[in-house]
């Protein structure tokens, strides 16, 4: 009994592309993932926004600041002692009013 599971009768299977190279998936240092870890704790942060600056899911993030409260995780010393950036949030002086009397 001759069975074909593709349809093909000639024996011919059709193109197979071999791929090599990369895979999508990136591999992140634990300094690198210690680092975004701290960002996503930094007051006013919101691990989304942070996850999405850095190409990442939310639950990797959630997962590398669990691992980071264990001691999982480090922060390499030079990245500990940088100094770090704050906001700055620029308000418009407020008007006087001057009043002339007569």
């Amino acid at each position: 009994m001759d069975v074909s599971l593709d349809g093909s009768t000639g024996g011919y299977a059709g193109r197979i592309e071999v791929l090599e190279g990369r895979s999508g998936r990136r591999f992140r240092s634990e300094a690198e993932r210690a680092r975004i870890a701290a960002e996503s704790m930094m007051p006013g942060a919101k691990v989304a926004d942070v996850a999405r600056r850095h190409t990442v899911t939310r639950w990797q993030v959630y997962d590398w600041r669990k691992k980071l409260m264990a001691g999982a995780l480090a922060l390499p010393a030079e990245t500990a002692d940088a100094p770090m950036f704050a906001a700055l949030v620029v308000e418009a002086k407020p008007a006087v009013l001057i009043v002339a009397e007569n």
